[in-house]
Order: C-alpha cells, then structure tokens, then sequence
C-alpha cells in the first residue's frame, strides 16, 4: 500500500470552504444578541450548574462570566438530528421536537457552535455527535468556527445491532461523532483497549523460569545514524541501512536483564513481554457503545439517551478531575451524571421539562433496568409520530430490577436556575425534588 508523505504548509490550513445560506447571521451579531435574565432556584458553592432554558440564552449568559468564559475544557453536545420527529418519554409526554431541517438546523446550531467556541479553553475539546443528515454540513461549519487545522476525528459510532428490514440499501448502524479543540495544546489523555484474543496469540514463547509469554522483534530501525546507535555492538554492525533502536550501552543493560533473545546464529531480538503491553490504542470507529439493546441495560428512559460508556471514554480522554464538562442538550443527564462520577464539575442546560424531570430522577436515584420501562398496559398517544425505544421490545415485561437506592451516590451539590418566564410546572418539579432528603 502507498503511503503519501505530509507537507506542512500552512496556506493549505485555510481551506477557503464555506456554507452559504439564507439569514446566516454575522459572529457580532450572536454575541451582541439579547441577554435572558436566570433565576437562581437552588444554590450550591460547588461549580456545577444546571440551567432550564433555551441554551441560546444560556450560553450568552455564560460568556459574560468571566467564571466560565474561557475556562470549558471538554464539550460533548448531542443535538437533535434532523429527523423531522417529535419524541416521546417513557411516559408519552413530549421530550421535545426534532422538526427542523436543512439550512434553518444549520444556522440554529452553528450559532450555538459559535459561542461554544467562545467559552472553550485554548487546552479544551468538542465533541460534536450527529447522524448522516447532517453532518457533512456541519463539519464545513465546525471548519469555518475551530479552524481546519483543529478537526480531530470523526469517529463512526455502532449504534445498533444489525437491521434485517432494509429495502434497496444498507442497513443503518452508524452514527458520528466530530472531534474538534480549540488549539494545538489540548488536553490528551491516550485511551486503549486490551488486547484481543487473535493479537495475544503472537505472543507464541515461554520463558523458562519465569512462564511470561513474549514475542521477539528486531532491535535495529530503518535509517543509518552517525551517533552510538550506528556504532557496532558485541562485534556486530546493524544490518544495512539500519541502526540500532538503543545505545550499545542500553542493550548490554537490556541483556542482563534477560530481555535479549539470542538466536542460534548469534542475531539478538528483543522480548517483549505480554503482561508488559500497555493496550491498543483506541481507533476512531467505536462498535462497543451501542444505544440501549436489551432489557437488561440500565437507562433514564428518556428518547435518544445515550450510552454512557461512550461519554465516559470521551471524558476520560480530553478532561482531567477538576476540569469543567459542558453539555447544553443535556437530555437524560448523561454527560452530567459520568463527570460527576468522574470528580469533574459540569454546565448542563436543557429547555424540555421532561429533561428535567428526567436529570432531577436520575441524580436522585441513579438509572433503571430497560425492561423496567416496558409495560404491555401502557397506552400510546397517537398525534406523536416518534415512538419511544421501547416499541422495539414488544409486549412482555421483564424482570429486571433497578439497582438499590441504597447503592446509588445522589447528586445534590448543584445550583440550578430557569429562565424567569419558566411555566409553574418547573417550579413544583424543582420544589418537590429540594424538599425531601
């Protein structure tokens, strides 16, 4: 395989790509919108923060406080799609509608795209998770907003099992997910996976005395070199061309140890060692973080809830403890919840009252099994047109339980705030779940 050799050139970093459309606003004109003023409902000294609002308003809020503005490290957003649908909870009271498309989506999330950018740290990440509809315009967007030279990856994410009613294409498993930071010094904490069983069985040898398994691999490179790793060690050059990985003097240290194979041609190899191998690093398609599948799995119930293995990976990779996570479609409170078992503080933001209800559920007593949701009895509202994930599990109910109140940490230590026009609904939600320990 042909493997091209990059330049670096920086007039290439400006692709000159842009998307036009009708009533795209100016960048001076998102931050110069109206101010929404938030009241505050619960306080807490800590730094995380619950917002009910438009998270328009929110995020305008947040970038006038110099608390916040600039000091995001980690963005994972997961907006609506595109679908044209309205969603239902677990109940079948309305989570919120997905109704906008084309140019109108774009503009009502690049001018969210735009302030994020504004509150993120020059050491922060976004992550930015959408379906096929539109993703291709958004990543010309995200260009236009963090730079080209800042895009990441675009991860291809599995987010279903297989689908066998397909007509004239491909079934659809894969969404994505667009990774972005702000500039080059951004967090990175390297993710990887264990080895699988395949890989683990190079590992052919067994050193006696010990019983670790190793494979052999040469100790020179491609390449001369001048220095000491060109010099010859224990009578020998490296082979043509090549120089050796370590220093003569490093190798003879390596030697001693045991770590040098010696063939019966005299040629030394290095052990490496399988209990020594620190993982695969993790590549940009993720197929273990499938949305919920069976009735076993532990969920909010909440519509397009996502899983929270794959926000704990982000999190993990490009946050520390103590960095500040911000998510302003915050839904069922995933983002919210893994930070908090992660020691991060967090911003989330949502202008449905059944997220609210749902986040308020889920910090109080944490997530139920799937099949705790499901109910034969439950009756189905008609005027919806986007029926909820647990049509797919048909009519029986399942025995799963939720885990023990007793064994889930709650999350209280937040301040919450609404926007001053919020309906009185909100305010007894909030009451109620304050009032009791």
């Amino acid at each position: 395989m042909a493997i091209g050799v990059p330049q670096k050139n920086n007039t290439l970093l400006d692709s000159g790509v842009h998307l036009d459309y009708r009533d795209k606003a100016p960048e001076k004109e998102i931050f110069n919108g109206s101010i929404v003023p938030f009241d505050e409902l619960h306080s807490n000294p800590s730094h995380k923060r619950l917002y009910f609002g438009d998270n328009l308003d929110v995020l305008r809020v947040l970038v006038t406080d110099p608390n916040i503005c600039g000091k995001v490290t980690l963005i994972y957003i997961d907006p609506p799609f595109a679908t044209q649908s309205q969603f239902v909870s677990r109940k079948q009271s309305l989570a919120y509608e997905d109704t906008l498309t084309g140019a109108p989506f774009v503009e009502f999330l690049r001018k969210r795209i735009v302030l994020l950018h504004k509150l993120l740290s020059n050491k922060g990440s976004i992550y930015l998770h959408l379906d096929e509809k539109m993703i291709f315009e958004m990543k010309i967007i995200m260009d236009e907003v963090f730079g080209p030279e800042n895009y990441k990856n675009m991860i291809v994410r599995k987010k279903c099992n297989p689908k066998n009613y397909t007509r004239k294409t491909y079934g659809n498993i894969a969404d994505f997910v667009l990774f972005y930071t702000k500039t080059d010094k951004y967090i990175w904490n390297k993710q990887t996976v264990p080895l699988s069983e395949e890989r683990k069985k190079e590992y052919q040898y067994v050193e006696e005395g010990t019983g670790r398994k190793y494979m052999k691999v040469p100790v020179h490179a491609p390449g001369t070199r001048k220095g000491e790793t060109g010099k010859p060690w224990r009578g020998k050059m490296p082979p043509p061309g090549k120089h050796w990985q370590y220093t003569p003097k490093k190798l003879d240290e390596m030697d001693a140890r045991g770590e040098i194979f010696w063939s019966k041609n005299g040629n030394p190899r290095r052990k490496v060692y399988l209990d020594e191998h620190p993982g695969v690093s993790v590549q940009d398609i993720w197929l273990e973080f499938r949305d919920a599948h069976n009735q076993n799995i532990k969920i909010t119930g909440y519509p397009t809830e996502k899983n929270p293995g794959l926000i704990r990976r982000i999190i993990a990779a490009s946050s520390n403890p103590g960095d500040l996570v911000l998510d302003c479609f915050a839904g069922s409170g995933t983002t919210l919840a893994v930070a908090d078992e992660m020691q991060r503080n967090w911003i989330g933001a949502d202008n449905s009252i059944e997220a609210i209800k749902t986040i308020l559920k889920r910090f109080d007593s944490g997530l139920q099994a799937m099949g705790d949701f499901v109910n034969k009895d439950a009756h189905r509202q008609d005027n919806y047109s986007q029926q909820t994930l647990f049509d797919s599990l048909g009519d029986a109910t399942s025995r799963a339980h939720s885990t023990p109140k007793s064994q889930h940490k709650a999350i209280r230590d937040f301040s919450l705030f609404a926007s001053n026009d919020s309906p009185s609904e909100l305010y007894e939600t909030v009451n109620t779940w304050f009032s009791h320990p």
